[in-house]
């Protein structure tokens, strides 16, 4: 046990090294990070965090492993910040927006009901089966007592006449 704790201390990135890992590697993270995400303030975030992160790890680290564990740190944080930045997006319209797609969603629903309403029954059963609720080719085969080449048939015409219909109706609104 003794000999596996000193060769861990031995293996850790010591003040010294670490030190000397930011003068070395801090630039060339910046520069990989910032051309990635062209934004100098967010660029420094990420280096700034990447050796908070490191020095939190430094005794788990070794000495030799601790620039390319530097770089993984920073792009895994990189890669954070743009899934970030696509999530939240730009929410300055948010309640006209949320509003608009209420809006457009309820219409949306009528027009499908108004082209269901349009199919044979067959048809219509089938669609809501497949599509609304996630029914496998082979249970609604079973549910409708129909082949499955039937199902798909019936599936392909009633979706192609439920496209027509809605844009049929959607160009009268």
């Amino acid at each position: 046990m003794a000999i596996e704790i000193a060769s861990t201390k031995a293996n850790e990135v010591t003040v010294k090294e670490y030190n000397q890992c930011v003068k070395e590697h801090a630039d060339g993270i910046f520069r990989f990070v910032l051309k990635q995400i062209a934004n100098r303030a967010d660029a420094h975030d990420i280096v700034q965090n990447t050796f908070e992160k490191l020095w939190k790890k430094h005794e788990q680290v070794a000495a030799k492993k601790a620039k390319s564990y530097a770089f993984t740190i920073a792009y895994n944080d990189m890669i954070d910040l743009t899934r970030k930045k696509k999530f939240v997006g730009n929410y300055e319209n948010a309640p006209e927006q949320i509003e608009r797609d209420f809006r457009s969603n309820l219409e949306d629903k009528e027009l499908i009901e108004k082209g269901l309403a349009e199919l044979s029954d067959i048809q219509k059963s089938l669609i809501l089966l497949r599509d609304y609720e996630g029914y496998t080719y082979d249970e609604i085969a079973e549910i409708a007592e129909l082949s499955i080449s039937q199902v798909k048939v019936y599936l392909f015409r009633g979706r192609k006449k439920l496209q027509q219909a809605i844009n049929r109706l959607n160009k009268a609104v």
